[in-house]
C-alpha cells in the first residue's frame, strides 16, 4: 500500500511504468486471478438533465439525436445478450426522468428472470428509487465521482451538489449494492494531487468495482478545445487502484481504445479484469456519444464480443463462466 505522497510521487514519475503495470498485473492475477469478467452493456437512453461541462449527451448540446429505448426492447436486448453467454447485464443511461421508479422496477424484474447479475448506472436518484432497485433484484449500481477535488468538481458539474454525490454513493452502499464509482483523468485544471486523491477515496469508500477513463474532449461541449487525457496516466491510475484496492473488479474502459488501439489489452494486462462489450442495437449506438471516436459503433454485438474473446484468448487469459462478483474484502 502506498501512502498520499508515494502515489503522487509514481503519478509523476514515468520512469518506473514498467515496474508499476507489472506490479499491478502480479496483484491482479493473485488476488482475482485470470479470469476476465465479460458485461453486456446497454446504453438505453441518451436523454439527460445534466450539464456536465465534458459530456456529449449534456442537455444544452442541441446537436445529438436523441433517443429512448422503451421497456419491453430493453429487457430483449438484454435477453439477446444472454443468449450470447454474458453472465451480467449493465443499464446505462443519461438522467432520464421518464425511467420512473416503476419503470425500472419493470425493466429489472423482466432483465433478472434470465438469471443474471444486473448493474445501474443512471445516475443520482432518491433513497427511495435505490432500495426499489435493490428489492427489485438489481445488485450491483455504479455512480462515478469522476473527481473528488471539490472546487473542479464545482466546475465540471453546473447545477450539481458534490454533497449529494457523495450520499448516493453512502446510499448503495448502505443497501448492500456492490458499489461502483471511478474518475475522468486528465480534466482542465485536474492536479496529480486530486488524482491521489481519487484513489484514497475509493478505497476509503470500500469500492467494489473502479472505472477509469481519459478525458476526452468532445466538440459540441464547452471543453472542445482542452487538451486530451493522457493515456499513460490513466494506466497509472488504475494500476495503482489495483493495488491499492486489489480484489476489486476493474474495467478496461473502452475510452482507453479510443486513444490507444490495443488500449483494452494493455489494460487487461496492468491490472484489469473487466471488460464491457456494447450489447445495445445498432441504430443507437452512434448517438451515446458521451465523447468522440468511440470504438465499436458501427460492430453488431454477436461482432463486438467474437473480437474481444479472441483478444483475451491473445495474451493467455480466459473468459469467466461466473457472475463475476466482488472479491472485496472491505
Amino acid at each position: 500500500m502506498f501512502t498520499r505522497n508515494e502515489i503522487i510521487e509514481i503519478l509523476k514519475d514515468d520512469s518506473k511504468n514498467d515496474w508499476l503495470f507489472s506490479l499491478a498485473d502480479k496483484v491482479r492475477k493473485e488476488n482475482v486471478g485470470d479470469d476476465i469478467h465479460l458485461r453486456g452493456l446497454i446504453e438505453f437512453s441518451n436523454i439527460c438533465k445534466c450539464e456536465c461541462k465534458y459530456c456529449g449527451l449534456r442537455a444544452p448540446d442541441k446537436n445529438i439525436q436523441r433517443y429512448r429505448i422503451l421497456e419491453d426492447e430493453i429487457i430483449q436486448i438484454a435477453k439477446n445478450a444472454v443468449d450470447m453467454g454474458y453472465k451480467t447485464i449493465v443499464l446505462q443511461s443519461g438522467e432520464d426522468a421518464y425511467y420512473t421508479k416503476e419503470r425500472m422496477v419493470d425493466i429489472i424484474k423482466g432483465i433478472k428472470e434470465f438469471d443474471v447479475a444486473l448493474t445501474l448506472s443512471i445516475g443520482e436518484r432518491t433513497y427511495e428509487e435505490y432500495k426499489a432497485f435493490k428489492d427489485a433484484g438489481a445488485d450491483r449500481y455504479l455512480i462515478r465521482i469522476e473527481t473528488t477535488d471539490r472546487e473542479l468538481y464545482k466546475q465540471m458539474h453546473p447545477n450539481m451538489d458534490f454533497d449529494n454525490r457523495i450520499k448516493c454513493l453512502k446510499d448503495i452502499k448502505s443497501l448492500g449494492y456492490e458499489v461502483g464509482t471511478g474518475c475522468l483523468v486528465g480534466l482542465p485544471n485536474q492536479t496529480l494531487e486530486s488524482l491521489a486523491d481519487d484513489i484514497l477515496f475509493f478505497k476509503e469508500i470500500g469500492a467494489d468495482m473502479v472505472g477509469i477513463g481519459p478525458f476526452i474532449p468532445h466538440p459540441d461541449t464547452p471543453l472542445k478545445d482542452a487538451d486530451t487525457g493522457s493515456f499513460t496516466l490513466a494506466l497509472k491510475v488504475m494500476a495503482l487502484v489495483r493495488i491499492m484496492l486489489p480484489d476489486i473488479n476493474i474495467p478496461a474502459t473502452t475510452a482507453m481504445e479510443t486513444l490507444n488501439p490495443n488500449g483494452r489489452i494493455i489494460a487487461l494486462q496492468s491490472g484489469a479484469n473487466v471488460v464491457m462489450p456494447n450489447v445495445t442495437s445498432l441504430q443507437y449506438r452512434e448517438k451515446y456519444e458521451i465523447y468522440p471516436n468511440k470504438i465499436c459503433t458501427h460492430e453488431s454485438p454477436d461482432k463486438c464480443r467474437g473480437c474481444i474473446g479472441a483478444k483475451i484468448k491473445s495474451i493467455g487469459r480466459s473468459i469467466s463462466t461466473t457472475y463475476g462478483n466482488s472479491h472485496n474484502k472491505n
